[in-house]
């Protein structure tokens, strides 16, 4: 967060009034005030002057300190900071609270409390002693989530106290930040396969100018353009040096497809098998991005992310900073979807020029694995990660929800150009990025390169 939650600690006008003060009594206080009442009914039963006064004593030290308590004017600011505000599943962030007294008297004791989600842990406590004006105190807390997700933190909460405990008031501020938990991603290794161009990251393409003499699109001479390029009409044209654009970079696009369909996965939790797709989704993504691929994010119910830039694919590499940001957080709360299937998914991959496609599958039925498979024919090479939930569950029969048997399955996506990789329960995602390049090496080898290769390359 960053913003500031500035506001008065007490107000004399405060909802509540009154009323809402006396209700802060303590146990200690309410325990005066009914002893005291006791005294006073006693001594005037029994006639004791005496016992009278220590009644009216025990009664009114209470009610005296919420009077004073509630007429008392602080004014406290304060500032909430997130350290880092997106952190990994399992990862520890830091909430730094810094409180500033901008009123001229000294504050008494105060105790400071934030809400946070129990998820996160403990509600943090912090007890500060006397601030004087202008003061400024500074607590901090950890948090850690083990589950992703979105979880709102705050709003703080100043619980003020009179020096004899006899009543707690409580302000709260009304202003709270949001802990991004994004799913863990682990480094990939960088496979650099046969045909893979060099250049614009690791997997440049070239698109050629049009070769007609009128089509030639000039641009101006930079140092170090080859001489042979020079346009001599377009420079006498224009009276400066303008060059030929023969070809222009274009960087090669990845496309990686979570299924997220509910009937596709069994079990729940940070170990489960739909889990470890949305997990091994964000390592494909991010290490993609990394190597210089446009990516993009895409479900089975249809959503692309980013979804604007060029064809929904992440643009500049400002623009994949930013993306790849939306796609963490996109992943962070992503949950099941209504089962609709994949052909939404497969609606969106418009034609073959869409390059690589990585997808993490769960179980798949007869209509589902043959959507899969047109799939491949709308990409310009496909790689999937296929989770098998009769093991992931330990032991559920596949039948129950109408999937195809694991082998006739994957065997199906195999004849269709589709490079499979099945995913035993808690397997380890880099090595079965390892093993998908040495499937692709297996298969050009074969003399099969043609159906299921990777143009420009894969990394």
């Amino acid at each position: 967060m960053a913003a500031g939650e500035p506001g008065a600690v007490q107000d004399g006008s405060s909802k509540g009034g009154l009323r809402a003060a006396l209700s802060g009594l303590t146990t200690r206080g309410r325990s005066f005030l009914a002893a005291g009442v006791a005294a006073a009914v006693c001594a005037y039963v029994l006639g004791q002057a005496d016992l009278l006064r220590v009644g009216l004593l025990l009664a009114v030290l209470p009610l005296v300190c919420v009077i004073v308590l509630y007429r008392t004017r602080y004014r406290v600011t304060g500032t909430r900071r997130l350290s880092p505000s997106r952190v990994p599943a399992g990862s520890e962030a830091r909430v730094h609270l810094r409180m500033d007294n901008v009123s001229r008297l000294p504050t008494g004791l105060l105790m400071l409390q934030d809400r946070v989600p129990y998820v996160l842990g403990p509600r943090p406590r912090f007890v500060l002693d006397r601030v004087e004006a202008g003061g400024r105190r500074e607590v901090s807390y950890r948090v850690r989530s083990d589950l992703r997700g979105r979880y709102p933190l705050g709003p703080l909460q100043l619980r003020l106290s009179d020096p004899f405990g006899m009543c707690e008031l409580t302000r709260s501020f009304s202003a709270y930040d949001t802990l991004v938990v994004i799913p863990r991603t682990v480094p990939l290794p960088a496979l650099r396969l046969a045909g893979e161009a060099s250049g614009y990251g690791d997997g440049r393409q070239r698109s050629l100018a049009l070769a007609g003499e009128d089509d030639i699109i000039p641009r101006g001479y930079r140092h170090g353009d080859d001489l042979r390029r020079v346009h001599w009409r377009s420079t006498a044209r224009y009276g400066e040096l303008m060059v030929r654009r023969e070809e222009q970079p274009q960087r090669a696009r990845c496309t990686v497809l979570l299924d997220t369909r509910q009937v596709g996965y069994a079990g729940a939790g940070p170990d489960s098998a739909f889990e470890w797709a949305v997990s091994g989704a964000a390592s494909a993504l991010v290490h993609m991005l990394e190597r210089g691929f446009a990516v993009r994010l895409l479900t089975d119910d249809g959503n692309a992310v980013p979804g604007d830039g060029s064809d929904g694919f992440a643009g500049s590499t400002q623009e994949s900073a930013d993306s790849a940001g939306l796609m963490l957080d996109t992943l962070a709360v992503v949950g099941h979807s209504d089962g609709g299937g994949l052909s939404r998914a497969h609606d969106v991959l418009r034609g073959s020029n869409e390059g690589l496609l990585i997808a993490f599958f769960g179980d798949l039925d007869e209509e589902q694995t043959s959507v899969a498979a047109r799939m491949r024919q709308r990409a310009g090479a496909a790689v999937a990660f296929v989770l098998d939930s009769a093991r992931w569950s330990g032991g559920v029969d596949p039948s129950a929800v109408g999937a195809v048997p694991a082998e006739k399955r994957l065997r199906q996506l195999r004849e269709a150009g589709w490079v499979v990789v099945p995913v035993e329960p808690g397997a380890d995602l880099p090595a079965l990025w390892q093993l998908a390049g040495q499937m692709r090496a297996d298969t050009q080898s074969a003399g099969n390169g043609g159906s299921t290769g990777f143009p420009g390359g894969w990394s």
